[in-house]
């Protein structure tokens, strides 16, 4: 807790006496670290690896978000999502990532954008951090559509009123972490101050630092 009486994470690291990676995969690994606990013990941590992530909630004027159904072969789901994607160069700008994964997953670009919320999505078993931005004032892209393949090539595209899906959420029908995050913090945010009060799209991220 911060010396105003309001509750922060707070940046720690525990002593790591050896670390090895047993699995590198083509965009993410898996680490095994050694770590002194604070009875004096040592622990075996494994995690997986992880460059970092943004997603995007795109917001139109009649208040519906842009969704797209793809299967996810881990869970066996064919999942609602946002538009996403990694961070696949260290220190890229997580703003330039969320503008071409709006472009390259949906054919859209956006005017106006803020940070909706930054989350660690399993800190438990894995160091990965997302960014999700609100973006508003859409438009069709220009130029020809992103070639898609792979579980993109049968992706399905859809404008869904935000209140369908917090109910969806709410009614557990719908299960992506960042569309479940994104929908019920832009719910919150407006029942807070608004959402001219959202951090600006450049605001620092200590998980993954970035340049201008």
């Amino acid at each position: 807790m911060g010396t105003d009486g309001r509750l922060r994470d707070v940046p720690q690291e525990w002593r790591v006496t050896a670390s090895e990676t047993p699995f590198t995969g083509g965009k993410t690994g898996v680490r095994t670290d050694r770590v002194v606990m604070p009875d004096g013990s040592v622990a075996t941590r494994d995690y997986q690896v992880h460059p970092g992530s943004v997603a995007v909630l795109a917001l139109d004027e009649q208040d519906r978000v842009l969704v797209i159904g793809q299967y996810r072969h881990p869970v066996r789901h064919k999942l609602w999502e946002i538009p996403a994607g990694l961070l696949d160069v260290p220190g890229e700008n997580p703003l330039h990532a969320a503008r071409r994964e709006l472009y390259e997953e949906v054919h859209v670009k956006a005017e106006d954008w803020r940070v909706l919320v930054d989350m660690y999505t399993s800190p438990g078993g894995s160091d990965e951090a997302v960014r999700i931005f609100l973006a508003r004032e859409l438009s069709e892209a220009e130029g020809e559509r992103f070639a898609a393949s792979d579980e993109e090539a049968d992706m399905e595209i859809a404008r869904v009123p935000l209140a369908d899906l917090v109910r969806g959420a709410l009614a557990g029908e719908l299960h992506n972490n960042c569309l479940l995050t994104g929908v019920l913090a832009l719910t919150a945010a407006r029942a807070s101050g608004g959402l001219d009060t959202l951090r600006p799209a450049d605001a620092p991220w200590p998980a993954r630092p970035f340049e201008a």
